[in-house]
């Protein structure tokens, strides 16, 4: 079995230490690929690399936007040629169903599609400015911000690399990308499709590792001007004080625990299908899952019959197959999954369906969990405090809009929500109380790359996707032009007065 290599500097090369590690499908529990365990030294090397590529060479940031963007495109390109390939790799690698490895790959190409447009439209500004030192021209330029560390998580392996590495790229940055070390393999092979459209040596280096071993060293160096990641808000807290040292500029998209509030006049089955999108797709596996259901108390009891309902007819299996729903993603986080639902039950809340790993059939030597609904839950409950990770809701209740809003907010996360409403005017209305950065209403988790993303409080700044993405790998110059060079009697008009 090849192992996958890091890519530093436009060459393929190992570990400087040699060290590897197995990746395991969490479908079977078989090893899948073998990739380089890099430690401080090869992110080192990497950041060194992109730092002469940026400072030095600088052949990428004075490349123009139009130049730039035909190089985007031909990597949307070939990321639609080897479409069936990637969406494979994802399955195998993560565990989600075909389907949903592919749709993340249609919406890769999208994303860098969307930046090659993106970077050539106009940016910056002009501005009238007074006349107290004479005629001035003022305007304002983006501009990269040079060396950038971007830390991706398990959950959508391909699909969350280009949410950064698009936007970084066509800004005019250059990069070090650290995947996650669980799900490595479609990244190596973006990686791959860089190197065949010929990006500049040393523009976009890959590192593989561990986030103690590799990824630290990225939030450390005061050679990187900029770190973003997306993943646990522990994780992002350890960043962000770790890059404290050269004041580099921060982007972190972190964990929730998203309400979706559900009124009495929602249309049942709208309300039903949408919180299943909401809590189950990618296994639960998604930072903006509507993981707390909050249900006006009079729709309570039909609304959790009817999910429930729902849940128990949900196919579990291997990705390969297609199911309704496939694998979580480790052991490790198998084991977590479990041992919130076990707590769960511990401290009160009511078992409705699920609450166990799946072992049928072809499952048997995968790590596969039902789909699990708690009702009863109140606010001191683990599972509606928790980020859980995996296929699990927790169901609470409310009497009145007010108490609906506090129950929403009551949170120390502020990523998501959902409201679900016949009445417009409420929907707008709870909406605009709902304190979280990505909201929807009468819907659950679409997510467009015209759109920006990112979250309030413990759920971390900045934003992804959109103009917005574009911008967090910019920074703005201001330029002054004095257009009647010469002494502008500043200091004797002083004297006079």
């Amino acid at each position: 079995m090849d192992i996958k290599k890091n890519y530093i500097n436009g060459q393929w090369q190992a570990a400087l230490s040699g060290a590897t590690r197995s990746i395991t499908n969490p479908g079977n529990g078989e090893v899948i690929g073998i990739v380089a365990d890099s430690n401080a030294d090869d992110s080192r090397l990497a950041i060194a690399a992109a730092k002469n590529a940026f400072y030095g060479k600088g052949e990428w940031r004075r490349m123009n936007g139009p130049k730039r963007a035909e190089m985007l495109l031909a990597i949307a390109d070939k990321i639609r040629a080897r479409a069936d390939e990637l969406a494979l790799l994802d399955m195998l690698d993560n565990g989600k169903p075909l389907r949903e490895a592919r749709a993340d790959v249609d919406d890769a190409a999208a994303c860098f599609r969307y930046y090659a447009g993106l970077v050539c439209q106009p940016q910056g500004g002009v501005y009238e400015v007074s006349d107290g030192f004479g005629p001035m021209h003022s305007y304002s330029m983006h501009e990269p911000v040079g060396v950038c560390a971007l830390i991706t998580p398990w959950n959508y392996p391909l699909l969350m690399a280009t949410w950064k590495l698009a936007p970084s790229l066509a800004a005019g940055n250059c990069v070090v990308f650290k995947p996650s070390e669980v799900t490595p393999l479609s990244a190596v092979e973006l990686f791959r499709i860089f190197d065949e459209v010929g990006l500049p040596a040393g523009t976009a280096n890959l590192v593989l590792g561990t986030g103690p071993q590799a990824g630290h060293e990225l939030a450390l160096s005061h050679d990187v001007d900029m770190i973003t990641f997306t993943g646990s808000t522990r994780t992002g807290q350890i960043i962000a004080s770790a890059a404290v040292g050269n004041l580099k500029k921060v982007g972190l998209e972190l964990g929730g625990k998203s309400p979706n509030v559900i009124f009495a006049d929602a249309d049942l089955e709208g309300a039903v299908e949408w919180a299943m999108i909401g809590v189950f797709f990618n296994q639960g596996e998604v930072c903006s899952a509507g993981s707390r259901i909050l249900v006006e108390e009079s729709l309570k009891d039909k609304f959790v019959a009817r999910l429930a309902e729902r849940a128990n007819a949900m196919t579990i299996g291997y990705g390969l197959n297609n199911p309704d729903m496939g694998a979580i993603v480790s052991s490790t986080q198998l084991e977590k999954v479990l041992g919130h639902i076990e707590r769960a039950k511990q401290q009160g809340a009511t078992l409705v369906c699920g609450g166990e790993r799946y072992t049928e059939g072809e499952c048997a030597k995968g790590y596969f969990v039902r789909p699990t609904i708690f009702d009863n839950c109140t606010k001191e409950m683990d599972i509606v405090r928790e980020e859980v990770f995996g296929p699990v809701v927790a169901v609470q209740t409310f009497r009145t809009e007010a108490e609906a809003v506090a129950m929403a907010n009551d949170t120390p996360y502020g990523l998501a929500g959902a409201v679900f409403t016949s009445d417009g005017a409420r929907a707008l209305r709870v909406m605009k109380e709902i304190r979280a950065g990505v909201t929807w209403i009468n819907c659950y988790n679409p997510t467009f790359n015209e759109a920006p993303w990112g979250g309030y409080k413990m759920s971390g700044y900045g934003r992804d996707l959109g103009v917005n993405g574009l911008q967090e790998y910019q920074q703005v110059k201001q330029v002054n032009i004095n257009l009647k060079p010469g002494v502008v009697g500043w200091y004797e008009n002083k004297a006079n007065d």
